[in-house]
């Protein structure tokens, strides 16, 4: 896997977490990383940040100064925490690592001295947010909180004191850049000049896509179901009130909901927006840390609610989510359903878009006729390559010809709720080279992309030259990407 440009600055970011990166901790390679990083921490002394010449033999030192950017000295430590992390992740880079590692380091103090220039600021909302999610996402690959304060050697408090700074200058970086990109404009003659004269394999390939409509029935949960879930939620109140256990272990243990149970049920600071309406009501209505909310009913299941900060408009929980189970008989009952509804379609009694208008439960499409909609790369199509489609609608729909009809098959839907559908495949288009004709968001997206990275390059190079830089004379020789580095 080769590195971006603003993967890169986002990775060299992470510096000071030796060796402890969240794509790194995966399945299976947990316990050889946690050696290599328990070594690192246990070899490596970083010496006092003093702007010194370097000892003649190198081998013979603990640590040293080898750049110096402005005011700010790059470690050797520095370069080999990021080189491990690297070597851990498979990344390789577009150059020698041993030239782009500390060049790529330089940049991103080039930034943040210019986010300091241009008084570009973060909230300490937005830092405590970044640091709390890459815990979270920490937690749930090593296991548990208590793994986690075992393999670091520090409280979770500690940590996200440790991480604060890193986290803090990765979003001033991020703030930076959007700055300087902020104005940067195609017009689409700029675009057909971009790609008048590129040769063939230069253009970019469009992978097959495919537009789906899709009709979802929701299997009826009996009323003895949902009164047996709130009884288990109002067990787990008074389990909680009367202080024989806590909130966050009854989450770990109980709740439904996969993202949060392993912190203890805890989300993060959200705003009313990013919330479930129901669920926003009850919990933005909380004021007591202690009390535990009524039991609340969303698109996801059902709730109980404890409070534990707001800050400003955004509030954070911890919650337990139950969710009815389904019976079988109710399931063949939806699938019975379905089969008539695609009959129907199939005999051409109604189409298949009015039936999505009339009897889909699937609320975000039912309005669309019908019709999936595609938000994954930040922007509202109708287009999907196979890979952005629910797992069992891809399955589906790749044995499908256009406009054919499938039979009712079951799936999970975004809420996490089992329910039967039936789709229709309404368009594919196969992969092919871009065309100006049919392409053009695609092809104005490269140009785009082409412009920004241009406008960086381009400010960096200018920042060098403005700016005092010291490199260590086994450097001087490098293939650098930017130009003026070695004055």
């Amino acid at each position: 896997m080769k590195i971006g440009y603003k993967t890169f600055l986002g990775f060299v970011a992470l510096l000071l977490i030796a060796g402890m990166s969240a794509n790194a901790m995966k399945t299976g390679a947990v316990k050889a990383m946690q050696q290599k990083s328990m070594q690192a921490d246990s070899d490596s002394i970083k010496t006092e940040k003093i702007k010194a010449e370097v000892p003649a033999d190198p081998n013979s030192i603990i640590d040293e100064v080898i750049w110096i950017v402005g005011d700010e000295p790059i470690l050797k430590s520095d370069v080999e925490n990021l080189r491990l992390q690297s070597e851990m992740e498979g990344i390789k880079f577009s150059g020698d690592p041993d030239c782009r590692i500390p060049e790529q380091i330089a940049v991103q103090k080039l930034f943040l001295h210019q986010a300091q220039l241009d008084s570009i600021n973060v909230t300490e909302s937005e830092v405590m947010q970044r640091v709390d999610q890459q815990i979270n996402g920490w937690i749930q690959l090593i296991g548990s909180k208590e793994k986690l304060e075992e393999y670091r050697k520090m409280t979770i408090s500690q940590l996200r004191s440790q991480l604060h700074d890193d986290f803090k200058d990765r979003l001033l970086i991020d703030k930076m850049q959007r700055q300087l990109e902020e104005n940067v404009k195609v017009s689409p003659s700029q675009v057909r000049a971009y790609f008048k004269n590129l040769p063939e394999d230069s253009i970019p390939f469009v992978p097959t896509e495919v537009e789906v409509e899709i009709i979802t029935r929701q299997p009826k949960i009996s009323q003895e179901e949902i009164n047996r879930v709130k009884e288990e939620l109002r067990n787990y109140t008074d389990r909680i009130n009367k202080g024989e256990t806590t909130f966050a272990t009854l989450a770990r243990f109980y709740s439904e909901d996969p993202g949060s149970a392993r912190q203890g049920g805890e989300l993060d600071y959200m705003g009313r927006g990013m919330l479930d309406p129901a669920f926003a009501n009850v919990a933005f209505n909380l004021t007591d840390p202690s009390k535990i909310s009524k039991i609340v009913e969303s698109e996801f299941g059902y709730h109980i609610i404890q409070l534990i900060d707001k800050r400003g408009d955004k509030i954070k929980v911890r919650h337990i989510l139950r969710k009815p189970r389904v019976s079988q008989e109710e399931i063949d009952e939806a699938f019975l359903r379905m089969d008539s509804i695609g009959n129907d379609i199939k005999k051409k009694k109604l189409s298949f878009e009015l039936a999505a208008s009339y009897f889909s439960d699937d609320k975000d499409t039912r309005s669309n006729h019908g019709l999936m909609a595609n938000t994954s790369e930040g922007t509202r199509t109708s287009r999907f390559q196979m890979k952005d489609l629910p797992t069992e609608v891809a399955r589906v729909v790749d044995t499908l010809k256009v406009d054919e009809i499938s039979a009712p098959f079951q799936m999970v839907n975004s809420k996490g709720k089992t329910v039967v559908a039936i789709v229709k495949l309404k368009n594919r288009i196969e992969g092919h080279r871009a065309k100006i004709t049919e392409d053009f968001q695609v092809m104005q997206d490269v140009v785009l992309q082409h412009e920004k990275k241009k406008k960086i390059h381009d400010w960096v190079v200018n920042k060098i030259k403005n700016t005092y830089v010291k490199v260590n004379d086994r450097y001087k020789n490098c293939d650098f990407e930017y130009e003026g580095w070695v004055k």
